[in-house]
């Protein structure tokens, strides 16, 4: 597969980690999308893909694209043959400026852009991506769409400062703490993360200690899983092992089996950033 990735200029750079064009063959019919602390916006130009998210409201098609609020449970995608897309990884709070609704009203439930930006200009936008001549283009343009829908946001510069503190600190950070520094209550910083990001600082934290974890795992080796849990905060491994099951669906033995499944099979394959194998 062909992966193409742009770090957008500011003020995007603040709100996105990057802009790509993914087209291709998948490695697998179903891949699964462990959480990371980030949101998604794929518009896609190929063939429709199907999505089931863990809240057990069955597998759905999407044709124009999908827009994912930061997830708190594994995704799974499942990726036609001959799949082309360009997407946005958003920084957790980055996705708000452009959603017009509560990101908590689509926590865990994938959306099709349509329903985030209409039918019509969705359809327009998808359009002249395809007419692009290559990768590059097409992600100028998407950078431009990005950047004509940027609006300001009630509350943003207080979710990304705190957001960066937990990031910063890894996950390992008491939420009364973050409150008490950014001069809110602990209930006013829940409402905001929860309107912005759609989570609460406290998952949010738990996220990205969980992310630590899983980009800490070498899975070309042995895995000392006393003490990848230790550095992270676990002290308690039945509550490490209880946390990882929560995240993936699967213990963490189960899981560097996965990755290690998909390094043998598929090696420097462009997707071997964190998807695994569903089937």
């Amino acid at each position: 597969m062909q992966y193409v990735s742009l770090v957008p200029r500011p003020p995007l750079s603040e709100l996105i980690d990057d802009l790509y064009y993914l087209e291709g063959t998948p490695p697998y019919a179903r891949l699964m999308l462990p959480p990371m602390p980030s949101a998604l916006l794929v518009l896609n130009l190929g063939p429709p893909f199907r999505i089931r998210p863990a809240t057990g409201i069955g597998t759905a098609g999407y044709a124009d694209g999908c827009v994912i609020t930061t997830p708190t449970r594994a995704v799974e995608f499942g990726y036609p043959p001959g799949t082309r897309s360009v997407g946005v990884h958003f920084k957790p709070w980055g996705l708000a400026p452009f959603l017009g609704m509560p990101a908590a009203e689509l926590r865990d439930l994938p959306v099709t852009v349509e329903q985030v930006w209409g039918g019509r200009a969705v359809a327009e936008l998808r359009e002249r991506l395809a007419l692009a001549p290559g990768p590059y283009e097409m992600l100028a343009l998407l950078e431009d769409e990005l950047l004509r829908r940027l609006t300001e946001t009630t509350g943003l510069g207080l979710v990304r400062h705190t957001s960066g503190v937990i990031a910063a600190a890894g996950g390992t950070v008491t939420i009364g703490g973050l409150s008490v520094a950014a001069g809110v209550s602990t209930t006013y910083l829940a409402q905001r993360f929860k309107a912005l990001i759609g989570v609460t600082p406290k998952r949010l934290a738990r996220t990205y200690r969980f992310a630590g974890i899983v980009l800490a795992i070498d899975p070309t080796g042995p895995v000392d899983w006393v003490e990848l849990a230790g550095r992270a905060g676990y002290f308690d491994q039945a509550h490490f092992g209880h946390e990882f099951r929560t995240f993936t669906g699967l213990t963490p033995t189960r899981y560097v089996d996965a990755r290690r499944r998909f390094l043998r099979e598929h090696p420097g394959h462009a997707l071997d950033v964190g998807p695994l194998p569903a089937d």
